[in-house]
């Protein structure tokens, strides 16, 4: 039986366990997995308990996204691209191999009638979540993207990250206070945690009058699972804007992470269904 679990802080609001749960079962395997809440303080005890008690893998979000680097024997290349990881493979030595799963989940869920390929990209946030999406956008072409944060001087570490990593984009960063015009922009990924639930979860982080300016091609990304639909969402398709919502993302990198710890491919669409029939949720 797979051994398998999630760490971070907090965890109250994760879902990845009924999502993990229905993948492994739609391939045949039994298996647990712990919803293990891990205060960075807390780390070094969370990786001796892992190593010692016969986990096969494991997910780590925030806020272990960076610091769990320092605990892994090897890293995938989207894992060295994006400066974090999210999921962790378990050798039989006990060594920690780390991936990106997010990168992956990020990319699939775009539609692929959507062409970005030398088109201006805005994301909204340039914490940890904003990483994944700045590699996601780089694969699928995007010549420029705009940050809008609320703090351009705690950016300034993320800003010269990506400027190193993809010095062929251009990047610009901006007050999300005094937004600029999103006209000529070709998708908006929401990467802060504005709209969930538990946190601000009847705004958005647009005003109304931002979203009356864009382009009806525009293309929508919260990545904002829980709620499913968010306030942003619910905007956006109000205007006919076209949209993607967080919880295909967090189906597709946990699609990817069981493909990692097991060598089999999920059936996403019985991981979705899962997702949706948790009270948590709500369309």
């Amino acid at each position: 039986m797979f051994k398998l679990g999630i760490i971070g802080y907090p965890l109250g609001h994760s879902i990845s366990a009924v999502i993990q749960k229905a993948g492994l079962k739609s391939i045949g395997l039994e298996g647990s997995y712990d919803v293990m809440e891990t205060p960075p303080e807390d780390l070094i005890n969370r990786i001796k308990f892992i190593k010692t008690n016969g986990y096969n893998g494991f997910n780590v979000t925030i806020p272990l996204k960076v610091p769990m680097s320092l605990f892994l024997d090897d890293i995938d290349d989207y894992a060295n691209i994006a400066g974090c990881v999210n999921t962790v493979k378990v050798g039989d030595d006990k060594s920690f191999f780390g991936y990106n799963t997010d990168i992956y989940g990020f990319k699939k869920a775009i539609p692929e009638t959507i062409n970005l390929a030398g088109k201006n990209a805005s994301i909204l946030g340039t914490g940890g979540a904003s990483r994944a999406a700045v590699v996601g956008l780089a694969e699928k072409g995007v010549k420029e993207i705009d940050f809008y944060t609320r703090n351009i001087i705690n950016s300034r570490q993320t800003l010269e990250y990506v400027r190193a990593k993809f010095p062929e984009i251009n990047f610009n960063v901006y007050q999300i206070q005094n937004i600029r015009s999103l006209e000529g922009t070709s998708i908006v990924v929401n990467a802060t945690p504005i709209g969930m639930k538990g946190f601000m979860a009847d705004q958005m982080p647009l005003e109304k009058t931002d979203l009356d300016k864009l382009n009806p091609e525009t293309l929508i990304y919260d990545i904002v699972y829980n709620p499913v639909k968010t306030v942003l969402i619910q905007e956006a398709q109000k205007r006919g804007l076209q949209t993607v919502g967080g919880l295909d993302m967090l189906i597709y990198q946990a699609e990817r992470a069981i493909e990692i710890w097991t060598g089999k491919s999920p059936d996403t669409k019985l991981m979705k269904i899962a997702a949706l029939e948790l009270s948590l949720i709500h369309i």
